[in-house]
């Protein structure tokens, strides 16, 4: 699971750094205070949810500003963790030069979830293989009654691209669909596009975005394909959908014949573009130690923020760890009665 890998990311960096405070480079409390400096300058300068999350950034560098003065040694990554997690913020996270990245703070419902799913389980379902995409973003095969089942585990890879029409085409003759989105943590919104397009039959805004303050100009989102699937879909959704998975469940909501049910969504609302410097998410610190800041944000079609709310099921299906090691899918199990 993604959590278990960054906490266990997190443990090495501590082990790494944490063993003692000696210091055989240069003046590392120079160092330190100039990154402290340049990433609350950063976040200062970009970073969207001050107002809304009711964040006083000025006091919490007040707060930290004497403690990285007289941190030794490697105590700094330690409190550069803690000033990040003062935003509360999934898509903050940061990379040291000798490993990987480390996410300061989860969504509650990602923590919740994050057991809540098993990709092994759902297969049991079927009685045959289901198949997978050559970078093995999408699962996707026809259940018992006709029901068609597709798996969307991100929006990152170049492969559903280029497979998503094939996906589709093969659940052409289906009653019905289930589209599985759970543990889907984003990706790019070329991706989300291509999914969203080929349930619409006709043209329709996506929800909007805002960097630096500003909107986002973005085209009406077309449907695409020589067919579009406007037959019964399920969405399956939980805690763990963020980032542009969210946007995806947010858009595919609005259509007639798809019905979301599972849990809330995490609620990851902040953005990057790499329209320009200022709106990039990465920055790097004068030590090399990589910062990934939201420049904007996305609003749900009703005008609330993404950020900590999310967007809602239809119909709300709990399903917890426990359920998972008794043996049971109970929002599939509810998706597949609710398409026979």
């Amino acid at each position: 699971m993604r959590i278990i890998k960054l906490l266990l990311c997190l443990s090495f960096v501590v082990l790494v750094f944490g063993c003692g405070n000696q210091s055989t480079g240069p003046d590392t409390s120079t160092i330190h205070m100039d990154d402290f400096e340049a990433a609350w300058n950063r976040v200062n300068d970009v970073y969207p949810f001050f107002e809304f999350k009711k964040i006083n950034w000025d006091s919490i560098y007040v707060d930290y500003h004497p403690q990285v003065e007289t941190a030794e040694g490697r105590e700094f990554y330690t409190l550069l963790h803690e000033l990040l997690a003062e935003l509360k913020d999934a898509h903050v996270f940061y990379q040291l030069p000798i490993a990987g990245s480390v996410v300061p703070w989860y969504s509650p419902r990602q923590v919740r979830d994050d057991k809540a799913f098993n990709l092994p389980l759902v297969k049991s379902y079927f009685h045959t293989n289901i198949n997978t995409t050559t970078q093995g973003t999408a699962e996707y095969g026809v259940l018992q009654d006709s029901i068609g089942y597709i798996y969307l585990a991100n929006l990152e890879n170049g492969d559903l691209r280029d497979e998503f029409p094939g996906i589709i085409e093969y659940m052409r003759n289906t009653k019905g669909l289930i589209l599985d989105i759970r543990q889907n943590n984003g990706g790019s919104i070329e991706n989300m596009e291509v999914v969203v397009t080929r349930f619409m039959n006709s043209p329709m805004p996506g929800p909007k975005y805002y960097f630096l303050g500003e909107p986002l100009a973005l085209d009406p989102l077309q449907p695409q394909g020589p067919f579009t699937y406007t037959k019964p879909v399920v969405l399956l959704i939980n805690g763990t959908v963020l980032s542009a998975g969210e946007s995806t469940a947010e858009i595919l909501k609005q259509l007639p014949q798809v019905t979301a049910i599972g849990d809330t969504t995490a609620g990851g609302g902040g953005a990057a573009s790499n329209a320009s410097e200022a709106t990039k998410g990465h920055y790097t610190l004068p030590s090399g130690i990589l910062i990934n800041i939201p420049t904007g944000y996305g609003l749900r079609y009703d005008g609330q923020h993404f950020e900590w709310f999310g967007v809602h099921p239809d119909i709300r299906v709990v399903q917890t760890e426990a359920d998972i090691q008794n043996g049971r899918d109970k929002q599939l199990e509810y998706a597949i009665e609710l398409l026979k």
